[in-house]
């Protein structure tokens, strides 16, 4: 068995066997294969897929190349929730208290910002003291105490993926429904939850642009999990517009904050509900009904909000102190009109620019800035009157790109939905 061989055999778009992808990953983890290699295999597979048994192979293979999480000594039923990325996307800041402030028990390790995508380390480490790193036993003894911790990645979980996730960021392999639906599954089984949901995002400013390619996805995760005796469910949603009004860092926490004292935009509480819901559901063993009595009541009485408080000074983190841009500038419309469009992708990308996201890995990240909007898809707005507010430390801004994100008709157009489907 060489390298070649195998490359050869799956450019010829034929099968391959446990034993081979075996060989390709632990070869490249030791340094046997070569970055060129890895990458002409990547290529390969990007250009040509995989068929079911051989990602089911390639996620337990990677699964197994390092450390797996046991929580064994945490009592309950441990849920898990991902979200494959999006613009404004701070829902874990939302679900993660506001569910575990009904019983649940979620130990939940998150990552950092990728490309236009804000990552839920970074927006927690806009938390002036919040730490994002402790030892397995603390994390352990934290779950059984109040029911939910949140670290960065911990222990050397997955190394295939992170090696293979280097070199596919870099070599436009990144959108492969097998790559990815096994990068995602085999960290998501390493981290040693029994259960997990999956916000499935889809549109311009999602890695799935289209419901097809985002139910493909869904349903081969869900298979995966399946394979592995772990139950997943994925919720299909829009990400066709930034979630909430908040994009950028210590902005986002200030939105999560708002809305667990009752103050949330629709968008933001149809998803959480959603994925809530399923959460519960999973972790406490109850009715679709119930689960949403408990998440309404804990939002109402403010027991969510309690839960952030008690979770954030756990980790050395001070809510309080949360600091925004200095300079605020006020955005507004050249026209008059309905909202049909927010070009998502190129907004994130903005935030990214001012600094609220990396270029590269070691790039330091300005949590205070961002946008908050002011209008959403669908609003009507005036000539004059604000479409956002942008914080920033320097002026120099390009206010013809931010306009440019906005498409304003004169006719209405009913918004997409929210949430597409609900795959099991």
């Amino acid at each position: 068995m060489n390298i070649v061989e195998i490359i050869n055999k799956k450019r010829k778009k034929q099968i391959l066997t446990r034993e081979e992808i075996a060989y390709a990953v632990n070869g490249y983890v030791e340094g046997t294969i070569k970055d060129y290699q890895m990458s002409s295999l990547l290529m390969a597979i990007c250009l040509n897929g995989m068929i079911e048994e051989e990602v089911f192979s390639l996620t337990d293979i990677m699964y197994h190349s390092g450390e797996s999480l046991d929580l064994s000594s945490i009592s309950g039923i441990k849920v898990d929730k991902h979200s494959t990325g999006g613009v404004g996307d701070k829902t874990t800041l939302i679900l993660g208290p506001l569910v575990a402030s009904t019983g649940v028990k979620i130990a939940k390790m998150s990552g950092r910002g990728l490309g236009h995508t804000g990552g839920t380390i970074d927006k927690l480490e806009s938390i002036p003291g919040f730490q994002t790193a402790m030892s397995l036993e603390v994390f352990v003894d934290q779950v059984n105490d109040i029911n939910f911790a949140l670290v960065g990645q911990m222990g050397n979980l997955v190394p295939a993926d992170k090696k293979i996730y280097a070199l596919r960021d870099v070599t436009g392999t990144v959108e492969s429904i097998p790559l990815i639906a096994s990068s995602i599954m085999s960290k998501k089984l390493a981290s040693g939850a029994d259960k997990i949901v999956i916000d499935v995002k889809v549109g311009e400013g999602a890695l799935a642009k289209s419901l097809e390619e985002a139910r493909t996805l869904a349903n081969l995760m869900v298979k995966i999990g399946k394979n592995a005796k772990r139950e997943v469910i994925c919720v299909l949603s829009n990400m066709d517009e930034p979630l909430g009004t908040h994009i950028g860092n210590a902005l986002e926490v200030e939105e999560a904050i708002q809305f667990l004292k009752g103050n949330y935009e629709k968008d933001v509480y149809e998803l959480v509900m959603t994925l809530g819901t399923l959460m519960v559901q999973m972790g406490l063993q109850v009715s679709e009904e119930e689960a949403k009595r408990l998440l309404k009541q804990n939002l109402d009485t403010g027991k969510g909000y309690q839960k952030l408080e008690e979770f954030v000074s756990r980790q050395g983190g001070n809510l309080e102190k949360i600091e925004k841009g200095p300079k605020i500038f006020s955005v507004k419309s050249i026209k008059s009109g309905y909202i049909n469009k927010i070009h998502t992708l190129e907004l994130g990308e903005i935030v990214r620019a001012i600094g609220a996201g990396r270029y590269q890995k070691e790039d330091i990240i300005d949590y205070g800035v961002g946008i908050v909007l002011s209008k959403k898809v669908g609003d009507f707005v005036l000539k004059d009157e604000e479409l956002l507010k942008i914080y920033v430390h320097e002026k120099d801004m390009e206010i013809g790109r931010i306009l440019d994100c906005f498409e304003i008709g004169v006719h209405y157009e009913e918004p997409t939905p929210l949430i597409y489907e609900i795959i099991k």
